[in-house]
């Protein structure tokens, strides 16, 4: 990776390092950080009461499609008990999250994985931001996306097909706690989907949605 290729963007108060290998952090994204940390029962701004604690803050936490890692190094620097494992389908993608995790000294292991495929271990959660744009849709501005890797962008299905591949891969794991992002256009179908697979959205906030049994 060149020095002009790097670029330094700003997620949850840390700045990550992103490429053209890599999809640029979005302030929407850090709202999957805030589901987690009310999961574990702390609070993500100040003068929030957090909710009961639903999970452990020493739970194992993998990462799927972990793009810059900005996700997986985030949660792993603010839980420091969790064990956090981060994939990704691209090796030029994990090296830079792998750098990331390296500048900000977080402990994460990383795994090149097509989604659940290669991960050997049972998460408590997982947690994804994978490719969830759809082609056609009209108000989306590909000039100004052309800049990040159309692999972490878009997907078929109306932008759906890789998100309810996981969807099925946890459930067959037996993993029923999810923290997915997608554009909240696309949040009825998710969740009907995940409703036949037995799943229940717990809460949404923003872009991220939260399920479990």
């Amino acid at each position: 990776m060149s020095e002009s290729s790097q670029n330094k963007v700003d997620f949850y108060g840390r700045d990550y390092l992103v490429s053209p290998d890599v999809l640029i952090p979005r302030p929407e994204t850090e709202m999957m950080v805030d589901t987690v940390l009310n999961l574990v029962g702390k609070p993500f701004l100040p003068g929030i009461k957090p909710s009961k604690a639903e999970l452990p803050e020493n739970l194992t936490i993998v990462d799927v499609g972990t793009g810059s890692g900005c996700i997986a190094v985030t949660l792993k620097l603010l839980l420091p008990q969790a064990k956090v494992v981060a994939t990704d389908i691209s090796d030029k993608a994990l090296g830079v999250a792998k750098k990331n995790a390296s500048a900000l000294g977080a402990e994460v292991e990383f795994l090149q994985s097509d989604l659940l495929d290669d991960v050997r271990i049972k998460p408590d959660l997982i947690v994804a931001n994978l490719p969830y744009v759809d082609e056609n849709w009209e108000w989306v501005d590909k000039e100004a996306l052309s800049k990040e890797p159309a692999l972490a962008l878009y997907a078929k299905d109306g932008g759906l097909e890789l998100i309810f591949k996981l969807i099925d891969q946890a459930v067959e794991q037996e993993v029923y706690h999810l923290v997915l992002e997608a554009d909240p256009c696309q949040h009825e179908r998710i969740v009907q989907y995940a409703k036949e697979k037995d799943l229940t959205l717990g809460e949404t906030r923003g872009f991220s949605l939260y399920f479990s049994e």
